[in-house]
């Protein structure tokens, strides 16, 4: 839809190559709406309104010196000042208006959008300046975005404020901090068919993780409404993962959702009202289930990888992205309104990587989303409102209800953030994460417990949630050079339970995962007793009942809830580790632990001794668990069959007799997993002396042993690990429980099945380490901050042998 004018481009009419001329918006924008939609991904039409027409505006109106006047002599770190200069260039623009030749070709392209789309069309008029959304820095959110703007006197208003909103008090700063010459920057603007999205949901999209960088994912946040409030922070967006490497071979492959809150949105004012857009309750049905289906997810996934691939066959290297999409809810289509380069964790050194360790925790006085994997200490500021910025001193922590752009100014000095409202796609989060800083984001009553003053600890470095603690709390930082590491023969595995810190933890150079415990997932994630989802009629409590209705609410089969959950958790994990082999072992709680859970205690007996009694392989066959195993089985299903994370090894967890594992692999076999099939394999813990005993018709069943030398050494010694009277005499280096191993670890060899040990003893001793290279394990599983150090040992043992 071209038109012979001076100042308008047509998307239709703009590649990637115009950023000079239109900004890097409307550039971005221009390039898929020519290249990737005949890939099928959908872009709203518009048109941008070049930075030759801001200069217009400038020139035209005299006012360019005074603009000069205004900036010179700026002191961004005085907020008082930088207001007011903001205020005089802003003043000036506005006060320069339109001018009328400029004007006559803007309505122009209005109307053809109009005969396009209908009648006084709604659109979005969004800023793009010309040194926007570089690889190196975003200029996102600095200026201004007007939506839903209809008719010739709305939109000539919202392009003259876009204008002036280049010298916002936010891209004032940002341009000094970022060494931009003020008058080298112009100010496009686009203009582009508003997507219904008020009446169905937007989002967000990363096409890696923010928090860690892991590059696998495609990252999409959702809420309903329109989309400002995801990115203005004022509420916590559904969050759902996919895993980019086996979705592009064809599989189903979303392997985390996460629920927000959701409780607002933004919608379309009512009538002929001046207010264009507000905020309105979210009914409690709505907050409390998804707002996009699996389909959805899916969708803008593959639009998401579409993008990715062609803007990283531009720059010539991977480019992960920062997408803006819309589901229009009248058509029901799915839409991609903006794609930029993604500028933080795309920029950072993969040569160094740094770990924060808490050393001491206190009370927590404040816990939500984690945003930068880093801890900080400080005295909190609790900051109202913007009026209040001018008190807080460099160095404090911010605590707020959210953040907007305005406050960037002093964010740039604060030792850490956190936040009443927001998801990790907030203003927040991702001003956080350009500066390097930790912040707790969508933390609830944050500014209610604390208090300006007090002193704090931020930790971001504990997985996926994020806690204030009360005080300034020791912690330190461990950096590794990632560079020229040579790895051992020996397999160097992880033990981990915990999915929310998989994608960080996968960054330490290492083999797999020996042992993934689904028991984490069970406790910490689903909380409810698989038994009670299935036969919620043996429970007569009636307020265990709410809470189990409450907790799997969204969910037409309550048995559904356990198997999603559980294969989110672990395909999570085997996701971060992708494709090196992921050792999951199968539910191993003792009946205490598994009456614990809700509605536990309708089915589990009590038994004096938990700890060698109704426990692992024991409970797969017997009708008091069947079915609940059955329910494990299909989550694990779903990991390798629909997920395609193949790389999942299942282990069975304390097995007592051959005829025991026979059973167990029937059991999972009539629950589709068949030992073999699709490459399934199946190995066997190692830590009852009958196992090691009995090593050569063990191996007949199973295809590989991971020893469990905390139960292998109890049940040698005869030892009661939970007991604090007899503790003194666990000890995993006795010369008895390290000739177990040894046989353990030969009989597997002499029947050319998998030898692996993924007790604590390795982790807490490296001598034992040394001992069992020596032995010829195949591998060793250490807990996450041992690796590095053993890695070393058993590299130098290596050496000797």
């Amino acid at each position: 839809m071209k038109q012979n004018a001076k100042y308008i481009r047509w998307y239709e009419e703009i590649s990637i190559n115009d950023v000079p001329i239109v900004g890097g918006k409307n550039a971005s924008l221009g390039e898929m709406y020519q290249e990737l939609t005949p890939k099928g991904i959908k872009i709203p039409n518009g048109f941008a309104i070049t930075a030759d027409a801001y200069w217009h505006v400038l020139t035209s109106a005299g006012i360019l010196v005074k603009l000069k006047e205004a900036m010179t002599g700026l002191d961004k770190t005085d907020v008082a000042d930088l207001a007011r200069r903001g205020k005089t260039a802003r003043d000036l623009v506005l006060g320069a208006g339109i001018p009328n030749e400029l004007w006559d070709e803007i309505r122009i392209a209005y109307d053809g959008l109009c005969k396009e789309y209908g009648p006084d069309v709604d659109v979005a008029v969004r800023s793009s300046a010309t040194a926007e959304d570089l690889p190196t820095a975003s200029f996102a959110g600095q200026q201004e975005t007007y939506l839903n703007i209809r008719g010739y006197h709305a939109l000539k208003e919202a392009c003259s404020k876009c204008f002036a909103s280049l010298f916002t008090d936010r891209a004032i700063s940002y341009r000094v901090d970022n060494n931009f010459d003020h008058f080298k920057v112009a100010l496009s603007i686009g203009v582009m068919k508003m997507i219904r999205s008020d009446l169905a949901t937007s989002g967000v999209i990363f096409t890696l993780d923010t928090e860690t960088g892991f590059r696998d994912v495609v990252f999409i946040t959702a809420c309903y409404g329109l989309g400002e409030n995801i990115v203005q922070g004022v509420l916590n967006p559904d969050e759902y993962y996919v895993f980019k490497p086996t979705f592009r071979e064809g599989y189903r492959a979303i392997i985390r959702k996460e629920l927000g809150d959701k409780k607002i949105k933004m919608i379309y004012g009512q009538g002929d009202s001046k207010v264009l857009t507000r905020n309105v309750q979210v009914p409690e049905a709505d907050r409390r289930r998804f707002c996009l289906s699996d389909d959805d997810v899916l969708t803008l996934a593959h639009y998401a990888t579409i993008i990715e691939d062609h803007y990283s066959k531009i720059a010539g290297k991977s480019q992960p992205m920062d997408i803006e999409w819309a589901k229009d809810g009248v058509s029901g289509n799915l839409s991609i309104v903006q794609a930029r380069p993604e500028t933080v964790q795309s920029q950072k050194a993969v040569d160094i990587l740094e770990t924060y360790y808490l050393d001491k925790r206190g009370p927590i006085l404040a816990r939500g989303k984690s945003v930068g994997e880093k801890i900080a200490s400080g005295k909190s500021h609790v900051i109202p409102d913007a009026t209040h910025l001018s008190s807080f001193k460099p160095g404090e922590i911010i605590v707020a209800d959210t953040t907007t752009p305005d406050w960037e100014p002093v964010m740039k000095t604060a030792a850490a953030i956190v936040t009443n409202r927001g998801g990790r796609t907030c203003h927040a989060a991702i001003v956080s994460r350009e500066l390097g800083i930790p912040a707790v984001v969508g933390a609830e009553n944050a500014t209610e417990k604390i208090y300006t003053g007090q002193p704090l600890t931020v930790s971001c470095a504990e997985g996926d949630e994020g806690l204030a603690y009360e005080g300034t709390l020791p912690f330190h930082v461990e950096k590794l050079l990632l560079k020229d590491l040579s790895r051992p023969k020996t397999r160097i595995m992880m033990n981990l339970g915990n999915p929310d810190e998989a994608f960080s933890l996968s960054m330490i150079p290492n083999d797999g995962v020996g042992l993934a415990r689904m028991e984490f997932i069970i406790s910490s994630y689903i909380k409810i007793h698989p038994m009670a989802l299935i036969h919620p009629e043996r429970i007569t409590d009636g307020k265990i009942l709410k809470e189990i209705n409450d907790v799997t609410f969204g969910y037409e089969k309550k048995e559904d809830y356990f198997v999603e959950k559980l294969a989110h958790g672990v395909g999570t994990i085997a996701a971060a580790f992708y494709p090196k082999p992921v050792i999951v072992r199968m539910s191993d709680f003792k009946s205490n632990e598994y009456a614990s859970l809700i509605g536990g205690q309708y089915f589990e007996p009590k038994e004096e001794n938990p700890m060698i009694g109704f426990r692992g392989a024991s409970r797969y066959y017997d009708e008091r668990y069947r079915e609940g195993f059955a329910l494990e089985c299909k989550a694990m299903k779903k990991v390798r069959e629909e997920m395609g994370l193949t790389n999942l090894i299942i282990i069975i967890p304390f097995c007592r007799r051959i005829d025991e594992g026979e059973k167990v692999l029937a059991e999972m076999a009539k629950n589709g997993l068949k030992r073999g099939e699709n490459g399934l394999e199946v190995y066997v813990m190692c830590e009852i002396p009958n196992n090691v005993l009995m090593v050569d018709e063990f191996s007949k069943l199973f295809d590989g042993f991971s020893i469990g030398s905390n139960d292998l050494t109890q049940l040698v010694l005869g030892v009661d690990r939970d007991s604090e009277l007899v503790s003194h005499d666990f000890d995993e280096r006795d010369p008895g429980v390290m000739k177990m191993i040894s046989m353990a670890i030969q009989g597997a060899r002499k029947n050319h099945r998998h030898s692996g040990l993924c007790g604590q003893a390795p982790s807490d001793y490296p001598e034992f380490a040394e001992f069992l290279v020596r032995e010829g394990i195949d591998s060793i599983s250490l807990n996450p901050d041992s690796v590095m150090k053993i890695t070393q040992r058993v590299i130098e043992v290596e050496k000797k042998i």
